[in-house]
């Protein structure tokens, strides 16, 4: 290299930082022996591509940062895109080229098989819930019971490929992330022509209360199944998405108040669920993550962020807010998507998304509780 003296300030500045980040990054990579993801379209890599859906993220101009749709419902990254490789892509602008064998494979690629899913597998479906009606209206999804038997075989594989003691081993140290129930309201409760909860004969309680004993049962199981760092995600602030925003005009630019009030309550019992799960499964570790605050604290402040658009879909068609019809090769992209909180009607942008995940990598007790993915997976 040199004399480092007699190189430009500049150039030695550079040089000491690139390193300390990728000294950064790779501590958590080297903590993360495997990731597994469960959940929606939020975090769906690519499973809905292989399975009879109207909920497909595979036709552009999804994934335009990555050069191609990948089945992924944004522009580029997810939260667990993000979380899982923070090592390779922590400081990578969402338009450099990213591999996609770099990241969490789909459960259902023909390609996630042999010693590729030691180091984890994405099981997540866009349309699919807590509860088994949710989605209904897409046909195809795979909701979380369905993830979970997936997830079950997955452990078979494993402990056929290395022995039970290092499956075992591989599991307790891995980590587990469940990003769920959005789909429970948008896609069953909030559209009661297609779901089996008229919101005149079911009150918000008990379909929340029907939501929380669901999905007691399927954490539990995880843990069974040998999880123990658990990652679930809250139910962010759905009234602000531009779909909820479109179809609700009377809020005028406000986030629509009842889907909100939905989540609120529903979370309000999550980490009381959260809570009870570590008191009663020994050795387990479920970390309750807040999106609904980290989310709602981007819209509010997103000119701090760097952003310009906290309301208003990127990939739109028509509508004030881009929120009536779904991103597809008939929609137009906004000039600069790194400055939207939305890419679609309903998904973050990768530009949020990186936001949302390094805060759940690093943020305090209000933003992920008891303690922080970094602090988890030490």
């Amino acid at each position: 290299m040199g004399n480092l003296s007699n190189r430009p300030v500049f150039d030695i500045i550079l040089l000491r930082f690139s390193t300390i980040l990728v000294v950064f990054g790779m501590s958590l990579a080297e903590n993360i022996p495997a990731n597994f993801v469960f959940g929606d379209s939020l975090v769906d890599v690519g499973n809905n591509n292989y399975i009879a859906s109207l909920s497909k993220a595979n036709y552009v101009p999804n994934g335009i940062d990555f050069g191609n749709p990948t089945g992924r419902y944004t522009n580029g990254r997810t939260i667990v895109d993000i979380i899982g490789k923070f090592s390779t892509h922590s400081v990578l602008t969402p338009r450099q080229e990213l591999g996609l064998n770099d990241f969490t494979p789909p459960f259902l690629a023909p390609t996630t098989a042999g010693d590729k899913v030691l180091q984890g597998v994405n099981y997540a479906s866009g349309g699919g819930g807590i509860l088994n009606y949710t989605g209904k209206i897409f046909g195809g999804r795979i909701n979380l019971d369905a993830q979970i038997d997936n997830f079950a075989n997955t452990r078979q594989n494993i402990i056929s490929s290395i022995g039970g003691p290092a499956a075992t081993k591989l599991l307790g140290e891995a980590l587990f992330s469940v990003t769920i129930g959005s789909n429970d309201f948008i896609n069953n409760y909030l559209t009661p022509v297609v779901s089996k909860f008229e919101q005149k004969l079911v009150s918000p309680e008990s379909f929340v209360g029907a939501m929380i004993s669901r999905f007691r049962i399927q954490l539990t199981r995880l843990y069974n199944l040998g999880a123990r760092k658990v990652i679930v995600a809250n139910v962010g602030p759905i009234g602000c998405i531009p779909y909820q925003r479109e179809i609700n005009p009377s809020a005028g630019d406000n986030c629509v108040a009842f889907p909100d009030q939905l989540a609120v309550m529903y979370n309000s019992q999550l980490m009381g669920l959260v809570s009870e799960l570590n008191r009663n499964l020994q050795g387990s570790k479920f970390i309750y993550a807040d999106v609904y605050h980290i989310v709602g604290d981007i819209i509010q402040n997103y000119l701090s962020y760097g952003l310009e658009n906290a309301n208003s879909a990127c990939c739109y068609v028509a509508g004030v807010y881009g929120g009536l019809v779904p991103c597809g090769p008939t929609s137009k992209v906004c000039a600069d998507r790194s400055k939207y909180v939305f890419w679609d009607p309903y998904h973050p942008s990768d530009a949020a998304n990186s936001i949302i995940a390094n805060r759940l990598l690093d943020g305090d007790s209000t933003d992920i509780w008891p303690v922080n993915v970094r602090q988890l997976m030490k």
